[in-house]
């Protein structure tokens, strides 16, 4: 069953952010309402990446070759094949892929990233900074894993790297590094993208990076943080009244040790290449490439909606979508792999608008954004950077100098 066949064509406006509840309430992506809430009490009162329905135009690109809108700098915090903290030794890993921020005791955050290589050279690098923003160690958390795409971070402090092969597996990690990381078998084998935490209902969502993959939920069997065991899901979506909802349908083995999940499941509902995901104000947003889609899932009331469409949106500016990060405002920022190497804003009010355009890495792909714990920097990679193969990583910060 196609799932597009069921959809109706829906475009962003503000009318369906409302119905989705993206008014800046509720909850933020995982862990992103108890970040908000100590960048209050840190005394941030305005962080700048509450909300960017406001920005002004691209300019010209700076020294770094980014083009940011008015007031927005950057800079580069780590190269592939450089040390990024001069008293580690750790050289930053080829192909950064998806990443994000853990907060630290002392009041600086460690940015987590993953390494997408393949035969057994994959894993998760962590850059950890102090209060002030600075890069003071580097370190891995994940080792002799394969094509560690995407992932996400949980509200209880850890990052879960996802493999992007057709046994993939997920890997628990410590930001901090100072625990083994634990595969969790129990979130299925398969070609893994990205996954988030519903701390609300207790579960979670994971996207599979197939032409015809599938939109997943699991459900512990005990209480968060305890993933170790629990049912695997996979949606399936029927039509009422006009309007789509997801039904879950259990998949028999996770393991995949005969079949692949999504074939276990008849009737499970096709999605073109899940990418990102994470969730805001009870709503799960993800992508999927081949269509070029962004996509919202209302996680109590099951209904399914369409935000964004390249082929009926009325800017279609964002193509070759991939990771999601989203701002405590509502704003979805979608990374393009490839398209105009953009990160593109997705606003409550309905505009589609860049945030910022890498020059000159048209072979590479922006992955990995996410926030430090204030909101008031923004981390990303270009994956293969201007050389355009895995050894032209570089990790980027933005941040808005009219605000500091």
């Amino acid at each position: 069953m196609v799932y597009t066949k069921l959809m109706s064509q829906q475009v962003i406006n503000r009318r369906i952010f409302l119905q989705m509840g993206l008014t800046g309430a509720g909850l933020f992506a995982a862990g992103g309402a108890l970040r908000f809430q100590q960048a209050l009490a840190a005394g941030i009162e305005s962080p700048a990446f509450y909300s960017l329905s406001n920005m002004g135009e691209l300019q010209r690109a700076d020294s770094n070759g980014l083009k940011l809108p008015p007031g927005f700098k950057s800079r580069i915090v780590a190269r592939t094949g450089a040390a990024p903290a001069k008293r580690s030794g750790y050289i930053w890993h080829p192909a950064p892929d998806g990443g994000a921020t853990f907060a630290t005791e002392d009041g600086g955050w460690i940015y987590v990233s993953n390494s997408e290589l393949r035969d057994n050279a994959g894993g998760v690098g962590a850059l950890r900074f102090n209060a002030q923003g600075d890069v003071v160690d580097a370190y891995s958390i994940l080792d002799n894993t394969n094509l560690n795409c995407a992932g996400g971070p949980t509200p209880w402090g850890t990052w879960l790297s996802c493999e992007e092969f057709d046994l993939g597996q997920v890997y628990e990690c410590d930001p901090a590094g100072k625990n083994n990381a634990v595969v969790r078998p129990a979130l299925g084998s398969f070609k893994h993208e990205a996954v988030a935490v519903d701390t609300q209902n207790r579960c979670l969502y994971l996207t599979e990076d197939q032409r015809d993959g599938g939109f997943y939920r699991f459900r512990p069997d005990r209480d968060l943080p305890d993933i170790s065991s629990g049912q695997l899901e996979i949606a399936s979506v029927v039509n009422r009244d006009g309007k789509s909802f997801v039904e879950w349908l259990a998949v028999p083995d996770p393991s995949a040790k005969q079949e692949a999940i999504r074939f276990q499941v008849p009737g499970y509902a096709v999605f073109r290449g899940g990418e990102g995901v994470a969730i805001h104000a009870g709503v799960t947003y993800f992508t999927t490439k081949h269509d070029n889609r962004v996509w919202a899932y209302d996680n109590n009331s099951h209904q399914l909606s369409i935000v964004y469409d390249v082929e009926t949106s009325d800017n279609p500016i964002l193509k070759g979508v991939d990771n999601v990060v989203i701002t405590p405002g509502g704003d979805v920022l979608v990374a393009e792999d490839g398209g105009d190497m953009q990160i593109v804003v997705l606003t409550p009010e309905g505009k589609v608008i860049p945030l910022v355009q890498i020059l000159g890495h048209e072979k590479s792909e922006i992955a990995g954004p996410a926030f430090d714990p204030g909101y008031q920097r923004l981390y990303f990679s270009s994956q293969r950077g201007s050389l355009g193969n895995n050894t032209g990583g570089i990790t980027y910060e933005i941040y808005r100098s009219d605000l500091t």
